[in-house]
């Protein structure tokens, strides 16, 4: 799994942060954005968390369209998250 943890843009104060990455397991990525709340006001909680379904964003341009409302996402980002999945084409899970 990878993980990319994006800060808030500067209109966003009710924004902790964003994650994005990429979930071998569920073969998707995942888009996540935590806002701040009464009880974890420092934390966040994730209020948008999409990608907890097998084959949800199969781009990482579909993620990222999630959070780009939210966070600073580096340029880069779509190009890091598509060879992040590529390395992990035919990994498989290892005995229990």
């Amino acid at each position: 799994m990878s993980r990319h943890h994006l800060q808030p843009k500067a209109d966003q104060p009710h924004v902790v942060r964003a994650t994005i990455g990429w979930d071998r397991p569920l073969q998707t990525f995942f888009a996540q954005v935590f806002f701040v709340t009464v009880d974890e006001p420092e934390e966040g909680e994730a209020l948008i968390w999409i990608g907890t379904e097998p084959g949800e964003l199969l781009t990482p341009e579909a993620a990222i369209a999630i959070v780009e409302p939210h966070a600073i996402v580096p340029e880069d980002l779509a190009v890091r998250l598509g060879d992040e999945m590529r390395e992990t084409i035919g990994v498989k899970d290892g005995s229990h």
